[in-house]
């Protein structure tokens, strides 16, 4: 076991950027180990102690130091992202050594297990910060929330964002076919609907049809009208350690599944047009959207009914404005997709959007 397990179809460099470091000679827990790296997608670097050479202790993203080994790290120097790994539940001393080697948490095995899945997940993922979450409903049918959702997708991954458009609509006819893509190879909702735990981030991204170079998720042409919120909940957090931005559109109705989505929505965008009726049935999706959403703007499509501008209706639903969408000629039928024209009006108003909700630089 001397020197690193390592993989000879690797790379040097690809082979050491991004795995963890595991310091342990306990067999048993290294079986473990590897175990729960493999599951995770990472290949590890193994070590009886603090590796020589080349800064490996300093650099490794994780290092796992089985407690066999703690005794053997006490010299070495501090660093952040190191877990003492032990099986015995009831040895009160682990807590000890792991305060001697600067340890930042002690797993027990294997109640543990999923957590340091994960965990070793995001270091093969290079997770950095997760994707802004956008979510658009509509206020009343036809409120033209579909069209807003493509258009900001559009034109954030124009911007060179990493982008995630994601219908949460079963019964909403495609997100995938408003923006002409509803042949494009890839795979759709009802084969994530078994996905429980953990979803690699990269598979997904390279499994999911590609328009317009932003990534889509979109029901196909069958029956399936729901996925587990499993899935959903599972499906939308790989798509948001990417980073950039995924932008959700929503339905009306809120059920197990879209409380799941809502969970990891940073801010909702409520389209409502401006008509009586309209803001009437808005104030209602408002007060439901709004007991879970902690940031629900309200965006105003015209034309205007008398008596009606955009900040009346904000006023009347008690929301902050996010602006007025303005009409776009040509949609949807016009051989280009929503936010699809740059210098047009959709997509200034998408552009003015991101720059006002600051998205960092996530470039895909």
């Amino acid at each position: 076991m001397a020197g690193a397990i390592t993989d000879d179809r690797a790379s040097a460099a690809e082979g050491r950027q991004g795995r963890p470091l595991i310091v342990t000679e306990d067999v048993d827990l290294l079986d473990d180990l590897l175990r729960l790296c493999a599951a995770a997608g990472a290949r590890a670097e193994v070590h009886h102690g603090v590796p020589e050479g080349r800064g490996r202790w300093e650099t490794a993203p994780l290092v796992l130091v089985g407690d066999d080994a703690a005794r053997r790290l006490r010299g070495a120097a501090r660093r952040r992202g190191v877990v003492l790994v032990g099986k015995d539940q009831d040895d009160s001393g682990v807590w000890q050594r792991a305060v001697e080697i600067g340890a930042d948490h002690v797993l027990m095995l294997p109640d543990g297990e999923q957590w340091l899945v994960d965990r070793i997940a995001d270091v093969a993922e290079g997770v950095g910060r997760p994707a802004l979450t956008v979510g658009v409903i509509g206020g009343r049918g036809g409120a033209g929330a579909s069209t807003l959702a493509c258009a900001l997708a559009v034109t954030s991954a124009r911007q060179g964002r990493r982008t995630l458009l994601v219908d949460a609509d079963p019964l909403g006819g495609g997100l995938d076919v408003l923006l002409g893509g509803e042949s494009a190879e890839g795979l759709r909702w009802p084969a994530f609907a078994a996905s429980r735990g953990r979803v690699g981030g990269g598979a997904l991204e390279e499994s999911l049809p590609e328009l317009h170079s932003l990534r889509v998720l979109s029901w196909d042409r069958g029956d399936a009208v729901a996925v587990p919120p499993q899935a959903v909940r599972a499906v939308l957090a790989a798509g948001r350690r990417r980073g950039g931005a995924v932008v959700v559109d929503l339905p009306r109705r809120i059920d197990e599944g879209v409380a799941e989505a809502l969970a990891q929505i940073d801010l909702g965008i409520l389209v409502v047009p401006a008509e009586l009726r309209a803001v009437a049935a808005a104030s209602r999706v408002a007060s439901a959207f709004g007991m879970v959403l902690r940031d629900l703007r309200v965006a105003v499509r015209g034309p205007y009914a008398p008596g009606l501008d955009d900040h009346e209706i904000a006023r009347l639903l008690g929301l902050p404005l996010a602006g007025e969408v303005p009409a776009e000629a040509g949609l949807p039928d016009g051989g280009k997709p929503p936010g699809g024209i740059p210098r047009g009006p959709l997509a200034r108003f998408c552009e003015g959007f991101w720059k006002r909700v600051a998205v960092g630089d996530e470039h895909g």
